[in-house]
């Protein structure tokens, strides 16, 4: 008789604790960082807000950065991220599909400047905040590469950029520092920048359908 294979619920109660651990970890911090500013965030504070070991902070995170990253993660690539670029990626029409990055791009922009201006706020040091900037960004860039994947493989990518410069393009017109430019300084609405990265997008890195305008009526 054939045994009968036990499912792990041991290992999924793990990982449920351990995911909540991490977010309880991760709440202290940005409570601590309110109240007690980045000085006040050490990570037996951290610990003790969390109601874990400083042991366990350090095994999970290793450092105030570690936290600080996941911090910035979850306010950035969590769910609706992930459903957003799934609800793009499956968009059929490439223009569309390209269309759709300029909110993602907004959501991301709009949940970095609250946590970066939170963390600004609290005194964490520039170099700091330079450092966990350049990660996200790394990130970010890695990310994109579906999006232009697709857009090679539909047959829509102008025909003089190549797979690099296109990237390039992608990124540097979703990047933060376009977003500060119009939205912080020069004080355009969240919605006006959407809108106008998303008409940019298509202008510099498609080739026209047969259906499509070359740019569209206002």
């Amino acid at each position: 008789m054939a045994r009968i294979k036990k499912r792990p619920y041991k290992s999924l109660v793990r990982q449920r604790q351990a995911g909540d651990t991490r977010r309880r970890i991760v709440e202290a911090t940005r409570q601590l960082l309110g109240s007690q500013g980045y000085a006040g965030m050490t990570i037996e504070a951290i610990a003790q807000q969390a109601e874990v070991s400083a042991q366990s902070v350090y095994a999970i995170f290793k450092s105030k950065t570690g936290i600080l990253i996941e911090l910035l993660d979850q306010s950035t690539f969590g769910p609706e991220y992930e459903d957003a670029v799934r609800q793009a990626l499956s968009a059929i029409d490439p223009e569309t599909r390209l269309r759709l990055a300029a909110p993602i791009a907004r959501q991301i922009h709009d949940a970095q400047s609250a946590t970066f201006d939170l963390l600004r706020g609290a005194g964490v040091v520039a170099p700091e905040l330079a450092k966990l900037e350049q990660q996200r960004e790394c990130l970010r860039y890695e990310r994109q590469e579906r999006m232009i994947v697709s857009l090679r493989d539909a047959g829509r990518i102008r025909s003089e950029l190549d797979h690099g410069t296109a990237r390039d393009i992608f990124w540097m017109l979703t990047g933060r520092d376009v977003y500060r430019m119009l939205a912080r300084e020069r004080g355009w609405s969240s919605q006006k920048y959407q809108d106008w990265l998303a008409d940019t997008l298509v202008r510099a890195l498609l080739t026209p359908g047969k259906s499509e305008p070359s740019s569209r009526k206002r």
